[in-house]
């Protein structure tokens, strides 16, 4: 039996769809809802508590790396599976470098971004 890497990819993808179905709309209702109407604590709109919660505290980096990378591979082997199904077979490893790539891509400009914050 060949060895493959679509074992990798596939618990991305279902990694990915459920944090999307499961753990976004929560945070949509805490940050979008609860906070801004004052819900959530006493006082709702203090960015510079809320920035230093974000650039202190690993444990809500690994979260939020968690929440907006998981997607991005979910998002890549959905798009891919849909451009094969709609005819572009012959071109299939390219798309998958391509939608592999740019979820690899954000993913390490995320960690960037969170290595500097």
């Amino acid at each position: 039996m060949a060895k493959s890497n679509e074992p990798i990819w596939w618990s991305l993808f279902s990694a990915g769809g459920m944090v999307a179905a499961m753990v976004l709309p929560v945070l949509i209702v805490i940050t979008g809802i609860l906070v801004p109407f004052g819900l959530a604590g006493e006082d709702p709109l203090n960015f510079e508590r809320i920035h230093s919660a974000v650039s202190q505290k690993d444990s809500v980096k690994l979260v939020l790396f968690i929440v907006i990378t998981l997607p991005f591979f979910h998002w890549a082997h959905r798009f891919r599976f849909t451009l094969v199904d709609v005819g572009l077979k012959s071109v299939s490893t390219l798309i998958s470098v391509l939608c592999y790539g740019g979820a690899i891509a954000g993913t390490i400009i995320l960690v960037v971004i969170f290595w500097n914050i």
